[in-house]
């Protein structure tokens, strides 16, 4: 009911023709932001495919530096030596 009663209002401030004119630029704007979803999607889908058609190349092993090695840094209450 609170929704008609602001739709009267806004009709009758704005008139017959300024709604309209509106509602069709908020409709393009709609249509507009779905295209540009669309094409997004498609670009990113062309751009996955051409990621996965290009060859793999191969990896080398990481050799650690050394003295580097993992030490236990978990705190303790054991008293430091």
């Amino acid at each position: 009911m609170a929704l008609l009663v602001i739709a009267i209002v806004v009709l009758v401030l704005f008139g017959r023709g300024k709604v309209s004119s509106l509602m069709g630029e908020f409709g393009k704007g709609i249509t507009a932001f779905k295209k540009g979803l669309n094409d997004g999607t498609t670009e990113a889908a062309a751009e996955r495919n051409a990621a996965l058609d290009k060859p793999v190349p191969s990896v080398q092993p990481i050799q650690p530096v050394p003295g580097t090695e993992a030490r236990d840094v978990t705190p303790s209450n054991e008293p430091r030596v």
